[in-house]
Formats: structure tokens, sequence, C-alpha cells
């Protein structure tokens, strides 16, 4: 499984940015797809993600000025962030949580490289 990560960079505040994820590769089920992110010195946090069922979470700080959604085609995942504050300034990760082969298994995490977003004026 492969976990590719693009559209990061510099926003100002209260401006928008729309995060890219494609995932590559097989596995037996998937759970969820979705965003996290991390600042240093921080544990990672979740942002939000879709589970196999369509249905979206947030996180506190991302209800009503983030979406998350599928793409039409492939497993692609994307994050429109609007409204941003600095508070959002982070290393977003793309997130797969699936079962890898057998149920049995249980379910694992797969991540990407990680995309700097930067919220300044």
């Amino acid at each position: 499984v492969h976990v590719a990560e693009s559209g990061g960079g510099l926003v100002r505040p209260g401006g928008s940015l729309t995060l890219s994820c494609e995932i590559t590769g097989s596995w037996m089920e998937m759970y969820s797809m979705g965003w996290y992110r991390q600042t240093p010195g921080m544990a990672r946090e979740m942002v939000a993600r879709i589970n196999n069922r369509g249905v979206a979470e947030y996180s506190q700080s991302a209800e009503d000025r983030f979406a998350v959604y599928f793409g039409n085609a492939g497993h692609k995942v994307f994050l429109r962030l609007n409204n941003v504050n600095a508070r959002d300034t982070a290393v977003y990760y793309c997130n797969l949580r699936a079962i890898e082969r057998a149920p049995g298994d249980g379910l694992t995490d797969f991540w990407g490289q990680g995309t700097q977003v930067t919220v300044s004026s």
C-alpha cells in the first residue's frame, strides 16, 4: 500500500486550501480513509475521516470549517480547509485504516509522508 499526499503550502489566515491523497495497492477491506495532523512535540491528531459507510467524522476544531470527501475514481480522499488560522499550521497526514489480508488480521494503519500546511500572513 502506498499513500501519497499533495497540496500543502503557505496560506494566509482566512484562506482556503485543498489537500489531496491517492492510495494505491491492495487490501481486503477499507475501514476508513482520512486526515490527521501533527505539530512538533505533539501527538498526531485526527482531523477528519470517512468510514466505509460514507459517514464523515471531524475533530472539534475542523467541524464547520473543513470538509473531507472521496474522489470520483480510484482510492482518493480530499480535505478542503476553509477559514484557516495559525493553529491549523501542521504536517497533514493521509491515512488508510484497513483489514490488510484476512479478517483475523485486525485493522492496520497506512500513512503517507505528510504535507506541510503553514498559515501565515
